[in-house]
């Protein structure tokens, strides 16, 4: 038990540590309630992701995810309507750029807890990314380099399409 207490407070201390992080570079207000986390199958995170509700849209979804290349797959997910953040089974936060996923998903509850509204989803994306992209780099390291993120697909990905 006395384990299970100290990597929940690693956690609690973590997420304290990342918001002060966001608020100080990127005005978003400091929030201490922070989100669940949920450590999940690779899949129920896809499934997650594009609201697969179906038996059918399940088959449909998880087909084209196990013929995509896994390592452009969607890292985490950020569950609004629970304020979970669902990051893939084994995930440990031991390299910068694992860290920098739940970063992500952080902005996306800040944004919620804090009721910033966005013209489209893809808009609320860009600050997540932004910020995703400032930790990498505080690394020396890049969404391009550790997530095959270029900036094409990085413009497309946060731009509202009407």
């Amino acid at each position: 038990m006395v384990g299970v207490a100290k990597g929940a407070f690693a956690m609690d201390a973590l997420l304290t540590s990342m918001v002060l992080w966001l608020a100080a570079n990127f005005a978003l207000p400091a929030t201490f309630d922070h989100p669940k986390l949920r450590f999940v199958a690779a899949e129920e995170i896809v499934v997650f992701r594009y609201r697969a509700i179906t038996r059918e849209q399940r088959r449909q979804v998880l087909a084209s995810y196990a013929a995509s290349d896994k390592q452009t797959a969607i890292a985490a997910v950020y569950d609004d309507a629970k304020k979970t953040i669902l990051l893939p089974k084994g995930w440990a936060g031991r390299s910068p750029a694992e860290l920098s996923v739940l970063l992500h998903e952080l902005v996306h509850h800040i944004q919620t807890t804090a009721n910033l509204k966005y013209e489209c989803p893809a808009a609320r994306e860009k600050l997540a990314y932004a910020a995703q992209e400032k930790w990498l780099g505080l690394f020396n390291l890049s969404l391009a380099s550790e997530f095959n993120i270029d900036p094409f697909t990085l413009k497309v990905a946060t731009e509202c399409a009407y």
